[in-house]
């Protein structure tokens, strides 16, 4: 009897590809072995600051058979959000580029419900779940066992082609499937820039962010007030901050991305830092009604606004 895996893993990388998905790779679903002390650690050193969600579900994030019942193959793929044009005016409070367009749980969510029903479609009764982000899984180790990229020291996925502006996300599946070639080799060679460049020192050392200091961190997850401390350190980032990965050598193979749903709302990128200072709650919920950026609320939004404001006021 023919082995069918190859065939079906086959007809899974093509219809993600026509799902507009950038890349798509394979890996065995077992347990994270040697993710299961840096994950221990990072918890134990607190860098997850208030996220206290982070804590949970320990185990099921190390092995995604804890996820899935009978989960053989973990299907990682990426999906391009790197802008064609960015905000005009530079000096002006800046948001991260991967939420100028619509917010991506949805956009990622949809494509995998149909890549989901593809293989219910062509291959039969197939138990699975999608991960977009949002439950606990480790996505960019699946990601670098799938041979889809490598870690990077700024903690990010890194890919030779394309650079790191990209969302990763998950399928989880009882199905044998034909396992790709992990990325063994780190392509960061003795580069530094992220880890130089970034104002909060946040990237402690090669691959270990302190999410607690992380501009990101700052201006979305933390919902008390920001410590003064780190005034004068956000280079005018009020929500999230793409700098060690703008800085990133690998980042000018990025092309723009062809998801018109990750397209920003035609006023985003002409506003001037006037009209961010002066942003009223219409216009915010104008502007992101179906953004990720609602995440921080308007509240959220102004009070980064404002830190920004206390910096240059106090310079």
């Amino acid at each position: 009897m023919t082995d069918p895996r190859p065939k079906y893993t086959q007809l899974i990388k093509a219809e993600a590809r026509r799902l507009g998905f950038m890349s798509c790779g394979v890996s065995r679903a077992e347990f994270l072995e040697e993710e299961a002390p840096r994950l221990e650690r990072w918890l134990r050193e607190n860098m997850h600051g208030e996220m206290g969600y982070m804590e949970n579900h320990f185990d099921k994030r190390l092995d995604p058979r804890l996820l899935v019942d009978g989960a053989k193959s973990v299907i990682s793929l990426t999906l391009n959000y790197f802008p064609a044009e960015e905000q005009k005016d530079t000096g002006s409070p800046k948001i991260s580029k991967y939420a100028y367009g619509r917010d991506y749980h949805f956009v990622i969510k949809d494509k995998l419900k149909q890549l989901l029903h593809f293989i219910h479609e062509e291959i039969g009764e197939v138990g699975g779940r999608a991960f977009v982000d949002s439950a606990p899984v480790l996505d960019r180790a699946w990601a670098t066992r799938s041979g889809l990229g490598w870690i990077g020291k700024n903690s990010n996925l890194i890919s030779k082609k394309v650079g790191s502006f990209f969302f990763i996300a998950e399928l989880v599946v009882d199905l044998d499937l034909e396992y790709d070639d992990p990325i063994t080799t780190n392509h960061c060679g003795s580069c530094t820039a992220c880890i130089d460049t970034c104002p909060t020192q946040a990237i402690v050392e090669p691959m270990v962010v302190d999410g607690s200091r992380c501009i990101s961190y700052f201006t979305i997850e933390l919902k008390d007030n920001i410590p003064t401390e780190f005034e004068g350190k956000f280079d005018d980032w009020m929500f999230g901050c793409d700098i060690c990965q703008d800085v990133c050598p690998w980042n000018r193979f990025s092309k723009p991305h062809n998801e018109p749903l990750f397209d920003p709302h035609p006023d985003l990128l002409n506003m001037s830092k006037k009209d961010w200072e002066e942003i009223t709650e219409d216009v915010f919920r104008e502007i992101f009604r179906k953004s990720a950026v609602k995440r921080t609320k308007f509240k959220g939004l102004k009070r980064n606004i404002e830190f920004l404001k206390e910096k240059s006021g106090n310079s």
